[in-house]
């Protein structure tokens, strides 16, 4: 796997951002005033009309470029919806909280590049809705555990530094017992973390992968150890910590790759601080391979063998699955608590019995498997 680009550690992908757009309807916001005095940015507002321009116009920016514009608008969706499951491999209950799309990093493999249509960043700033729409949710669940994230469309923390809006939510969730907030990232910028009064609501979770696929594929994230040092001190906080091994990727060299972060991640982090661990082999929508190959035309990724999986992806072949995730699992396993739950995303009973030894239905379901870390 040849190198595509000098690797360097950002701690904050944020400083990454050259420019900001403000939806006009929303120049008087408190939350705008606070994130543009803290980008210390070019502002422009724009009315609906050149926003449109701005996401979809003839001049609108390429992927890559979109990167370092920054829009601010309301959204005028739903706030929180259903992590986006199949009913073929096991899903863990999870919801989801869109509080904005895309990311200034820029990882091989994403998703996001094949889905979304706007190539700019958006961060939503009409968040009186969804602090109401959580409190619905939460409200009419009293007697179950609501594990929720904000990393589906975007990374958790990736522009924490100019929204401050961690602390938002880690202070709405430490009002409810029955609330699991997880903030998802591959930065390390915590700063917005301290002094904080989370309650022991607040899972604090990284990607991790090899320092391989790290160092060539995850531009302008912070490395390996950088995230280790984060969720550490996060740890020190009192924090809930999370780790996610997701993508898992093929490649020569991954079986000592993946156990140097192993042993890294365990060396750095006390066992009993970890609430869960999850495992995903790469996979990928047909659309994204035409996308990353075309903006990463020296990444090998996307060039091994593949089968079209259950849910319409590609996937590694089961059998090369179940090998990789075999010896991840066991060298995971020397490391950790017992109270840690470790997990597969988006897998089959199959995989899970023969990696596992065990079904989730057998330990009464994934979502009772992961909601026990807080029982």
């Amino acid at each position: 796997m040849k190198v595509i680009e000098n690797y360097d550690d950002w701690v904050d992908p944020s400083t990454y951002l050259e420019r900001l757009f403000v939806e006009l309807s929303c120049r008087d916001n408190l939350l705008v005033d606070r994130i543009v005095g803290n980008a210390k940015l070019p502002v422009e507002y724009l009315d609906e009309r050149e926003l449109s321009s701005l996401i979809e116009g003839e001049n609108s920016p390429s992927l890559g470029e979109g990167k370092r514009n920054l829009i601010l608008s309301n959204n005028k969706g739903d706030f929180v919806k259903d992590c986006p499951a199949t009913k073929t491999y096991r899903c863990c209950d999870y919801r989801i909280i869109n509080i904005g799309t895309g990311c200034p990093m820029d990882c091989v493999y994403c998703i996001l590049q094949a889905y979304l249509n706007n190539p700019n960043l958006t961060f939503y700033v009409n968040t009186d809705r969804l602090f109401n729409e959580l409190d619905e949710l939460l409200n009419s669940n009293p007697d179950k555990v609501v594990r929720i994230g904000t990393g589906e469309l975007t990374d958790s923390m990736a522009l924490d530094r100019i929204t401050g809006f961690s602390r938002d939510l880690i202070a709405f969730f430490s009002e409810y017992d029955n609330g699991v907030l997880e903030l998802k990232t591959k930065s390390s910028f915590i700063e917005n973390l301290k002094n904080v009064n989370h309650a022991g609501r607040t899972v604090m979770s990284w990607s991790l992968n090899s320092n391989e696929i790290t160092s060539k594929t995850e531009f302008r994230a912070s490395s390996i150890e950088s995230r280790l040092h984060a969720a550490k001190q996060c740890g020190e906080m009192g924090y809930h910590l999370g780790f996610h091994f997701d993508p898992i990727i093929d490649y020569p060299g991954w079986q000592e790759g993946y156990h140097q972060t192993i042993e890294m991640l365990f060396k750095t982090i006390p066992a009993e601080k970890i609430k869960w661990i999850s495992l995903g082999a790469f996979r990928y929508v047909p659309d994204l391979k035409k996308v990353g190959t075309r903006r990463f035309p020296e990444s090998s990724i996307f060039y091994h063998e593949f089968v079209k999986g259950l849910d319409g992806k590609q996937r590694y072949f089961r059998s090369q699955r179940t090998e990789i995730y075999s010896k991840i699992y066991n060298q995971i396993k020397r490391f950790a608590s017992p109270e840690t739950c470790i997990y597969f995303c988006m897998e089959s009973d199959e995989i899970w019995k023969e990696v596992m030894g065990f079904t989730p239905k057998q330990q009464g379901g994934l979502p009772e498997m992961l909601d026990k870390t807080f029982c």
